[in-house]
């Protein structure tokens, strides 16, 4: 006999969040079932700041929507996928408004995931593909300990490619961001605890 797991909508997770006391745990769904993932360490939170602030100082002074960090985002129509990517931009044209308190019924035209020593690759060209499949335009995979960003498309023809970049590399916005460019180098600075 086969014992079939119930599934959950993007409802039932928004009203987990409310009732739920550990703030270190987060959850995505993918097909209805939870996924939990653990909070982000120090390298991961710079990374996605910094990702974050360039995007946002570009968009912001563009006019051209919002940047969120940790925002859960489900396709339309889709009540069991929520990805909650580390940094995503959406556009004014693609975004419900007014923009929303809870999560966001449309995926990113730009999806940011930044490895993490819980996450392995796979699991994350995985969720690349999720991503894409489900209406994202570009996703970037940020290595942290490679200093490198792997860069996802989806072909015309409906395929995924990715590319690998290395930190003297430049990241592109391509024809989502167009003439975005951002060099590596900044986003893998070391960070300093305090002023030298």
């Amino acid at each position: 006999m086969e014992v079939k797991q119930r599934l959950i909508d993007v409802d039932e997770l928004w009203e987990l969040y409310r009732q739920n006391d550990n703030d270190a745990l987060s959850y995505e769904l993918i097909e209805g079932v939870l996924i939990e993932m653990s909070g982000p360490g120090g390298v991961h939170g710079r990374i996605a700041i910094r990702l974050g602030r360039f995007l946002d100082e570009f968009v912001e002074a563009r006019g051209l929507g919002n940047v969120t960090a940790e925002t859960g985002y489900h396709p339309a129509g889709n009540r069991y996928t929520l990805l909650i990517p580390d940094v995503a931009y959406v556009s004014y044209l693609r975004q419900p408004e007014p923009f929303p308190d809870k999560w966001i019924p449309t995926m990113p035209e730009l999806a940011i995931e930044i490895r993490s020593s819980s996450n392995t690759l796979s699991e994350l060209r995985d969720k690349a593909e999720l991503y894409l499949r489900y209406g994202a335009e570009l996703v970037w995979i940020v290595q942290p300990a490679e200093h490198s960003v792997e860069v996802w498309r989806k072909r015309a023809d409906g395929a995924f490619t990715s590319q690998v970049l290395r930190r003297s590399d430049s990241l592109s916005g391509e024809n989502v961001l167009p003439g975005f460019a951002l060099d590596l180098s900044r986003v893998f600075r070391q960070a300093r605890l305090r002023p030298a």
